[in-house]
């Protein structure tokens, strides 16, 4: 089993920035892929995600205003957010597919007010 506690959400003014945090634990394995999406009233979306390589994608609303990365060594990905818009506004829940399978944290609540 895989354990994740993201930590970073909170309110901010548009044109602010927050900082996401996602600590993993348990049978964390060398080659996975952790990520982040966002649910608002409707479905959850990806945000941005990076391989244990360090290869990212993001989805195109949040490009080049958000940056992901990664410590693989504390199994902790980060989700750095400039810019923020209040459409930004939503849960945040961190991912991890390892071989397919996903494991998902609690979510953290991140509102951007103009």
């Amino acid at each position: 089993q895989v354990q994740l506690v993201e930590s970073g959400g909170g309110l901010v003014q548009a044109g602010g920035s927050l900082r996401l945090s996602c600590a993993a634990s348990g049978s964390i394995l060398s080659d996975n892929i952790m990520g982040w999406y966002r649910q608002a009233p409707g479905q959850r979306d990806l945000v941005a995600t990076i391989t244990s390589g360090g290869t990212t994608t993001y989805a195109d609303s949040v490009k080049g205003r958000f940056t992901i990365s990664r410590d693989n060594a504390m199994n902790t990905v980060y989700l750095q957010m400039n810019t923020l818009k209040p459409e930004d506004t939503a849960v945040y829940y961190c991912n991890v597919d390892q071989m397919g399978r996903h494991y998902w944290g609690q979510g953290t609540q991140v509102t951007v007010f103009s």
